[in-house]
C-alpha cells in the first residue's frame, strides 16, 4: 500500500486516513510505503504515534541531493524582503516579470491582507502594466508598462467556479515555457501543483506551517531547461509603531526568518561529526568534522532521530515561543544551547534518558552552528567563521561551539535589514513578554560576571540597553533572592 502526501495522516482519532492505517498495520501483512515532501503537519498533532512510527524504515532524500541529481536546475535561493504599510507598495521592487513566478497573496484573515483579495490582484496587475484582455481560457493578457511586452497571467484568486475551472484546465495543459508568465494565487498552486517552468515562488506574509512553506518552495524546484536557479522569497511585514498589533508582527517576522534559516540548513550538505581525542592531529577528511568533547550517538534511537527527524526537531526548536524571544540577542548563547534546547528535546522525546538528550543536543547545536558558519581556506589550513569567531577546523571543540548563538545569523539579518527604530520596536516587544529566569540560566550567566567585571571595571547594570549585560544583572538579583529564600527556610 503506497500513500503519497503522507503528512495528511494524523494520530488524531478523527483522521480517517490515520484510522485506516492504524487498522492495516496490526491486522495485515501489507507492505506500506509512505511518501511526503515534509513530515511536518503544521499543527501540534503528530503524523504517527511513536510506536507506529518506529515500525517504518526511513529514507531521506533532501534538497541538496535532489538538486545534485538534476540536469538543469542547480541552485535554490531562500530570501526575505521586508516592507511597511501595504505589501502591494513593495511588490514592484521584487516581482521580476521576466521570471516565471507564482505569487501567493496573504490569507484574508491575516494582518498582511487588505481584506479585499480581488482588489489586491487588480492593484498587482496595474503595477505590472495595462490589462488588454481576458482570453476564452480565462487568461489575463497584460501589456507590461516598461517595454510593452504582453504577459500571460492566471488569476487563481478569483473563486468564480466557471472562471476558475477554465484557468485550471488551461494550466493543466501548459506545454511550453511561453504559455504562462505569472500565476497569482491564494490557497491554490501549492501542494501537488505542477508548473515545471516556475523560477520564483514569491509569498506574501508569514506562513505558520513549515509544511506549507516546503510545498510552496516545491513549486519552483522542478527541473526544467529554462532555469539553472530557483528562488523562494518571503515578503514579510516589519513591525510598525503605528500598528496596534506590534507583538503579532514581531512574532511573525521572527518566525519567518527562522523558517527561512531552517530551509537554508536543509539545503546545505551534511557533515559527519566525530569526536577528536587527545594526540589526534590527523586532519579532517572530506565531509567530516572532528570535534573535541563531542559525544556521538550511542543508541539506535538517537541515531534514527539524527538521520530522519533532525529538521523536524530543529523546526520545533526554532518555532518555540521562548526561542523566538531569544532571537534579538537577549539571551546568552550558552543558555540557549545548554538550557533551552535540551528542555525542548525532552518535551519532544520524553523517552530519551539524560545521556541521549545530551548527545542529541550536541548534534543539533553543532549542526546548526556549522551550517550557519562559513568555511574559509587559508594556505593549507581551513577555518570556520562562526558568528564573530574564526576557528581552525582542526581545533574545534564543543565548549567553543556552545558559546555560539545558533540564531546569530537571524540577529545579523535583523541588524542589516531593519532600521534601528524597528530593531528597538522588536526588542521592546520582546521585553514586554520577558523570558523568566531559571536557575540553570542564572548559573551560566553568573560564571560570566567576573570576566565582565574585569573588562569593564564594574558589575553589570540592570538599566543597561545591552540585553546580555541586563540579563547578567538580573541573574545576580535572582541568585541573591534564592540565597535569601534558602536562608529563611
Amino acid at each position: 500500500m503506497a500513500i503519497d502526501e503522507f503528512h495528511h495522516v494524523s494520530a488524531d482519532g478523527e483522521n480517517q486516513l490515520g484510522e485506516l492505517l492504524r487498522s492495516v498495520i496490526p491486522n495485515s501483512t501489507a507492505h506500506i510505503v509512505a511518501m511526503t515532501g515534509s513530515y511536518f503537519r503544521g499543527d501540534s498533532v503528530p503524523v504517527l504515534l511513536p510506536e507506529d512510527e518506529a515500525k517504518f524504515s526511513k529514507v531521506t532524500y533532501n534538497y541538496y541531493e535532489q538538486l545534485n541529481g538534476y540536469e538543469h536546475l542547480k541552485s535554490l535561493g531562500i530570501g526575505y524582503h521586508f516592507y511597511q504599510g501595504r505589501y502591494t507598495s513593495a511588490i514592484a521592487d521584487i516581482l521580476d516579470t521576466d521570471k516565471k513566478t507564482i505569487l501567493h497573496i496573504p490569507n484574508v484573515n491575516s494582518g498582511e491582507s487588505t481584506k479585499d483579495k480581488h482588489k489586491e490582484v487588480g492593484t498587482i496587475l496595474d503595477i505590472i502594466g495595462t490589462v488588454m484582455q481576458t482570453t476564452e481560457e480565462g487568461i489575463i493578457i497584460v501589456k507590461r508598462a516598461s517595454d510593452g511586452k504582453l504577459l500571460k497571467v492566471a488569476d487563481l484568486v478569483n473563486d468564480d467556479p466557471k472562471m476558475r475551472e477554465k484557468v485550471v484546465t488551461y494550466l493543466r495543459n501548459i506545454k511550453s515555457v511561453d504559455d504562462m508568465d505569472l500565476i497569482i494565487a491564494l490557497g491554490m498552486a501549492k501542494e501537488g501543483f505542477d508548473w515545471p517552468y516556475c523560477e520564483h515562488a514569491l509569498t506574501v506574509g508569514y506562513r505558520s506551517s513549515l509544511t506549507e512553506i516546503i510545498q510552496i518552495i516545491g513549486r519552483a524546484t522542478r527541473d526544467s531547461n529554462n532555469k539553472i536557479h530557483a528562488q523562494f522569497t518571503n515578503l514579510i511585514a516589519q513591525p510598525d509603531a503605528q500598528n496596534d498589533e506590534v507583538k503579532v508582527s514581531v512574532n511573525n517576522m521572527l518566525k519567518a526568518i527562522t523558517a527561512s534559516l531552517l530551509m537554508e540548513q536543509v539545503l546545505a550538505p551534511n557533515f559527519k561529526f566525530k569526536p577528536r581525542f587527545e594526540n589526534d592531529s590527523e586532519p579532517n577528511k572530506k565531509g567530516e568534522l572532528k570535534i573535541r568533547g563531542y559525544k556521538p550517538p550511542t543508541s539506535k534511537r538517537v541515531e534514527n532521530i539524527i538521520e530522519s527527524d533532525l529538521n523536524d526537531l530543529k523546526a520545533t526548536i526554532l518555532q518555540d515561543e521562548v526561542m523566538i524571544k531569544a532571537i534579538p540577542g537577549n539571551l546568552d548563547a550558552e543558555v540557549i544551547n545548554r538550557v533551552l534546547i535540551p528542555k525542548i528535546i525532552k518535551m519532544k522525546y520524553p523517552d530519551l534518558d539524560e545521556a541521549e538528550v545530551e548527545e542529541l543536543r550536541q548534534h543539533v547545536v553543532v549542526d546548526s552552528v556549522v551550517k550557519n558558519g562559513q568555511i574559509i581556506e587559508s594556505g593549507d589550513k581551513k577555518f570556520i567563521k562562526m558568528a564573530d569567531k574564526f576557528v581552525n577546523i582542526d581545533e574545534l571543540n564543543i565548549d567553543l561551539i556552545d558559546q555560539i548563538n545558533p540564531f546569530q545569523k537571524a540577529f545579523e539579518i535583523l541588524s542589516k535589514s531593519v532600521t534601528t527604530h524597528v530593531l528597538k520596536l522588536i526588542q521592546e516587544s520582546i521585553e514586554a513578554t520577558r523570558i523568566e529566569m531559571t536557575p540553570e540560566e542564572a548559573i551560566i550567566l553568573y560564571k560570566k560576571i567576573p570576566a565582565f567585571k574585569s573588562e569593564h571595571g564594574r558589575l553589570p547594570d540592570l538599566n543597561s540597553r545591552d540585553f546580555t549585560e541586563k540579563r547578567m544583572a538580573e541573574a545576580l538579583i535572582y541568585l541573591n533572592k534564592l540565597r535569601r529564600d534558602k536562608a529563611n527556610g
